[in-house]
């Protein structure tokens, strides 16, 4: 076999559902906070290990817009532990020339999350590794009806009728970044989870029964290494692709 074969193909932009935090904790006999707050470390670790290999774009699901209807107190936490990370992460990610953005509806969010949230994209604005994105408050359905919702704004003239695919690309979230080329979902669950749906349309999928406490660097890389090996064929024939 070639050299060449050997490569490592790697993904632009990685996405990732990161399930499993609450089991983590559970199996530990551990509040489910606690699963959340390991499931940070992993966060950094892997946020690191993707700027070191050179990674586009890394996108998190953070929090659903079907994730409210946890129990109050989850959730409170949750929102506690964001604004957390928002005060105290965003200046290692800029020391380390990474990109932040927050994807999602922030309306919902307290006024304070939302300033900080503006702060931090500011801070991180002209940084040129790796965009890392964090979707919050966010749903595959909604980012749709938003970005379509934005083409009618700008082009009141116009009728939806009118409107191709890549008009809703010019405003659907993420729009200046590469389409997800591989998706990795922690905890066993093998869905999207209404995450990133127009994004996706040819990712690649790698589900892992890793909880993502547990989910580390050599895991990222056997996900890549998996991709890898993948074809990747666009709605072309294999025969095609080897030209």
């Amino acid at each position: 076999m070639s050299q060449e074969s050997h490569q490592i193909i790697q993904p632009q932009h990685i996405a990732i559902i990161m399930d499993g935090n609450g089991r983590w904790a559970k199996k530990r006999f551990l509040p489910r906070f606690a699963g959340h707050q390991k499931g940070l470390k992993s966060v950094k670790r892997l946020v690191a290990h993707c700027s070191m290999l050179g990674i586009k774009a890394l996108t998190l699901f953070a929090f659903s817009t079907e994730n409210w209807r946890r129990p109050p107190d989850e959730v409170n936490k949750l929102m506690g532990l964001f604004l957390k990370a928002l005060q105290k992460e965003v200046s290692r990610l800029n020391e380390n020339n990474v990109r932040l953005l927050i994807v999602g509806d922030r309306s919902a969010f307290s006024k304070e999350i939302q300033e900080h949230i503006l702060l931090a994209e500011s801070m991180t604005r002209d940084n040129t590794g790796l965009v890392l994105s964090i979707a919050a408050n966010y749903g595959g359905r909604w980012d749709i009806l938003e970005a379509v919702k934005q083409w009618q704004l700008v082009h009141p003239e116009k009728s939806v009728l009118d409107m191709t695919e890549e008009d809703v690309s010019q405003y659907i979230a993420l729009n200046a970044l590469p389409d997800v080329d591989l998706l990795i979902r922690t905890g066993g669950e093998q869905r999207i989870s209404n995450f990133l749906i127009w994004q996706m349309a040819y990712a690649e999928f790698y589900f892992t029964e890793d909880l993502w406490p547990d989910f580390d660097e050599a895991s990222l890389d056997k996900a890549i290494a998996s991709f890898s090996q993948r074809e990747r064929r666009f709605g072309k024939t294999s025969e095609q692709v080897a030209k």
